[in-house]
């Protein structure tokens, strides 16, 4: 049960941070690029359309870079499969949140210098309890 675990524990919270830090490099490379490229050309795609891309992109580029990261530690093959086997609730749940803060604060997918942090720190903030209690409860991580 997700209430019966601690979550107090300054370990688990500085792990989780961690994770959740590089998680949200890893995806916001994907998602940011995505958006300001179409920011910059002329094009007929929908918000929705845009927004659901950057999402698969930032999704892939942070397997990529935990692929990248893990590589040393595992070798390829095991890296790749750690990438992939990481949770895609707390990635698919940054993604939209940072998505979501976009739509809210600029109308659409903009890319602007004053919402970039609001949109890192809600991408951030969402998965992070999530992390915490998978570390706990699972006793593992990625990094």
């Amino acid at each position: 049960m997700i209430l019966s675990i601690s979550w107090n524990c300054k370990h688990t919270w500085k792990k989780a941070r961690l994770n959740t830090f590089w998680c949200l490099l890893g995806c916001s490379i994907g998602d940011f690029g995505t958006i300001y490229y179409f920011q910059n050309i002329d094009h007929t795609w929908s918000i929705t359309s845009i927004m659901i891309l950057a999402i698969v992109n930032g999704l892939l580029t942070s397997i990529i870079l935990e692929t990248f990261i893990l590589l040393k530690q595992l070798g390829l093959f095991n890296a790749i499969k750690t990438a992939l086997g990481m949770s895609l609730i707390s990635m698919v749940s940054m993604e939209i949140a940072m998505n979501i803060t976009d739509i809210l604060l600029t109308g659409g997918a903009l890319i602007t210098w004053w919402a970039i942090p609001i949109m890192l720190t809600a991408g951030f903030l969402t998965p992070l309890p999530y992390n915490y209690w998978r570390l706990k409860k699972y006793n593992s991580s990625c990094h």
